[in-house]
């Protein structure tokens, strides 16, 4: 087996070893080199914290607060060591919120996923990931260049040109969200154009379905999925042994009781929390807002770090639709966009393997069509819109309803 480095393949009391001896240190570096961890962290003793659950004395950092604090010290809220201009790039992420992003060493630690689906320096990886503001694109483009492959930097869009391109490039291998490598390849399809070439697909932004991944194995494509955030980069991923996805040796993942940050016992569902060692951006027990639950054992494959289930749902309503986040904000924005709206839910489901939104509208009208330009605005997606009289959609406090089967 060809692993990425040695720590991999660590035995526990290595890496516990190794923890002991790092993570105090990035708390330091956190206390001492940026303004809000100074202040929030000031009253802890972090020469105490050695282990992930001396970790869990320390408070949640949530993305409403680097929200807050950015507003008050742009761009990064004073959650970033050194000036902004020690970065190479500047983000924006919905909310909005900015990221910092650096194009040199893999600094998401994309790299590390990439080498467990079998991309090396033989391979040109089409990256479908969009380079326009937010950081997917450069995440991606980062770890194919870490294994040594060569980048065609697609992005999103263009459909016929991607085919064209990915034919006569000679792509092997294809990075971007789970839907779009399947609008490629139905688009190549009904062009008549062979991509047979491409033999691997490192996939995110979204949830990979089994019977997606089904199809592209029938294809003769091997697609594994990988977890991560433009905040902290690369969290968990899989390997070919393709059971449960195997946490990334610069973090440190935690699984707790939603809104409280107490750990949960072992194989319960609950929030993931992250702490990364990246001492550019020493995010500390960072909500992602995302459920997931630890899975016993080791991975087959021969690495040795935790493994988790993947994404199992948010702990709010928020989803993901064709790779972007759809948010209950943004639904009671909708509502607030019209008088004659009022109540909303976007139901969220999945035809012809790919996901299909659909917002429901109580109205008095009897033709909706005056919204559609709303639902493009808000949700920066196109979805089918259905009005209902007033009083028809349930009383369940739902907004966002996901009727996707994730089993």
């Amino acid at each position: 087996m060809n692993f990425f480095d040695k720590l991999e393949t660590r035995s526990k009391d290595q890496r516990d070893g190794d923890l002991f001896d790092l993570l105090p240190k990035q708390l330091r570096n956190a206390s001492e080199n940026t303004s809000s961890y100074g202040a929030i962290l000031k009253d802890y003793d972090l020469d105490e914290i050695t282990s992930v659950k001396s970790l869990s004395n320390l408070p949640v950092t949530r993305k409403s607060s680097l929200t807050v604090s950015q507003i008050k010290e742009p761009p990064f809220g004073g959650y970033t060591v050194g000036k902004t201009s020690d970065f190479d790039h500047i983000f924006q992420s919905p909310g909005p919120i900015y990221e910092p992003g650096k194009v040199s060493n893999d600094w998401w630690r994309m790299g590390r996923f990439i080498h467990a689906l079998g991309v090396g320096n033989d391979d040109i990886v089409q990256n479908c990931f969009s380079y326009h503001m937010t950081p997917a694109g450069m995440m991606f483009e980062n770890g194919a260049r870490a294994v040594g492959a060569s980048v065609f930097p697609a992005g999103t869009g263009q459909t016929e040109l991607q085919v064209r391109a990915a034919s006569e490039i000679g792509v092997t291998a294809y990075t971007g969200t789970p839907d779009f490598l399947k609008v490629l390849l139905d688009k190549s399809d009904e062009l008549s154009i062979d991509l047979g070439r491409i033999k691997r697909a490192a996939v995110g932004g979204g949830a990979l379905f089994p019977s997606l991944r089904q199809e592209y194995f029938d294809r003769g494509i091997t697609c594994l999925q990988s977890y991560g955030t433009a905040d902290l980069g690369n969290i968990a991923y899989e390997s070919l042994a393709m059971d449960g996805m195997i946490v990334d040796e610069g973090v440190i993942v935690e699984i707790v009781i939603p809104g409280s940050g107490k750990p949960v016992e072992e194989g319960e569902i609950g929030e993931v929390l992250v702490t990364t060692l990246n001492s550019d951006y020493p995010l500390i027990r960072f909500a992602t807002g995302d459920m997931s639950a630890v899975l016993p054992g080791q991975s087959p494959c021969g690495r040795t770090n935790m493994r988790i289930k993947g994404w199992l749902g948010r702990a709010d309503q928020t989803t993901k639709i064709k790779g972007m986040f759809v948010r209950p904000e943004q639904v009671a924005e909708f509502v607030d966009s019209n008088s004659d709206i009022i109540k909303a839910r976007v139901i969220v489901d999945r035809i012809d393997e790919k996901d299909n939104m659909t917002v429901v509208v109580e109205t008095t009208l009897k033709d909706g069509s005056g919204f559609t330009e709303s639902v493009k605005k808000v949700f920066k997606l196109r979805g089918e819109l259905v009005v209902c009289s007033p009083g028809t959609l349930p009383k369940d406090g739902l907004v966002i309803e996901d009727k996707r089967s994730y089993d």
